[in-house]
């Protein structure tokens, strides 16, 4: 598989998945833009992470660009994608992977905590991709890839606001990958599990060090899911799992339900409830009705 000739923006690639993913493309022939805020895990502050990346591309012999505006600040978001045009002049691959963390339970969380969490992963993952939409319809041509996560598809104690975000992307997803299909724009999700500052951030992984991050759980390992996503061959609109080198697929499914009728009632529904609850029959669902 080869990026030759691509460009690729990856947000939040300063480090951990990110960087990944874009030394990966890079070693693969793509010019990437490395957007990276280069603050805390909580989004305060800022740093040099982006350009510390450009410098390990170029030194392998590839082709980046540092970027270090947020992607929660909409002007900050249009110079991301401006950065690709300005430098490449143009933009093939977009990677959603900008993230940052603010756990706590949602009976404790403030609403600060819970705005701040959805700007940065929906908000901020929705602004870029907004921008580089037209660029990518225009031409043909677009690969889009969103980070979601399994707190959102499967849930997570005290991370109601990260999951809420990570699950809106995967409905963003089942509607883009829908309006680009005809323009070769193809969106899908990525669902990551690797040992990053992130992670280490949770409660109880007091032990992990994302920056010497175990083999087994290593970041390179979702990478390489990260690209077929992305690549000329990629699916649309589908969810991949990618954790300790397993790789697999997420997706909604719906069982054969009950008619009931117009003059259905709660009680209808009560009386038929392991019927309409069932899993036995569970079937792929891609549209809004059964048929």
């Amino acid at each position: 598989m080869s990026f030759e000739g691509k460009v690729a923006v990856i947000t939040g690639a300063g480090g951990g998945l990110g960087k990944e993913h874009a030394l990966m493309l890079a070693e693969l022939g793509a010019r990437v833009v490395v957007n990276d805020l280069g603050g805390a895990v909580d989004g305060s502050g800022q740093g040099d992470a982006a350009d510390l990346v450009v410098e390990e591309i170029r030194a392998a012999g590839g082709e980046a660009v540092a970027n270090k505006d947020s992607v929660s600040d909409r002007d900050g978001a249009k110079r991301i994608v401006e950065t690709a045009l300005d430098t490449y002049g143009t933009l093939d691959i977009l990677i959603n992977n900008a993230g940052i963390l603010r756990d706590k339970s949602f009976k404790k969380m403030t609403l600060d905590e819970w705005d701040i969490v959805i700007n940065v992963h929906l908000n901020g993952t929705a602004y870029v991709t907004w921008h580089a939409w037209p660029i990518m319809y225009e031409k043909n041509y677009g690969r889009i890839l969103f980070t979601s996560s399994v707190s959102g598809i499967l849930g997570s104690f005290g991370q109601g606001n990260y999951g809420a975000a990570k699950m809106g992307m995967v409905g963003l997803m089942n509607n883009l990958s829908r309006e680009g299909a005809s323009h070769n724009v193809r969106v899908n999700c990525l669902s990551p599990g690797a040992e990053t500052r992130m992670t280490a951030s949770v409660p109880g992984a007091d032990d992990m060090d994302p920056d010497n991050p175990s083999d087994d759980y290593h970041p390179k390992l979702v990478s390489p899911a990260a690209l077929f996503l992305v690549s000329d061959d990629a699916p649309n609109g589908r969810i991949l799992q990618a954790a300790r080198g397993q790789y697999a697929s997420d997706a909604v499914f719906a069982n054969r339900g009950v008619d009931l009728g117009l003059d259905a009632t709660w009680e209808d529904v009560a009386e038929h409830s392991e019927e309409i609850l069932a899993t036995d029959d569970m079937a792929l669902k891609t549209t809004m009705w059964s048929e």
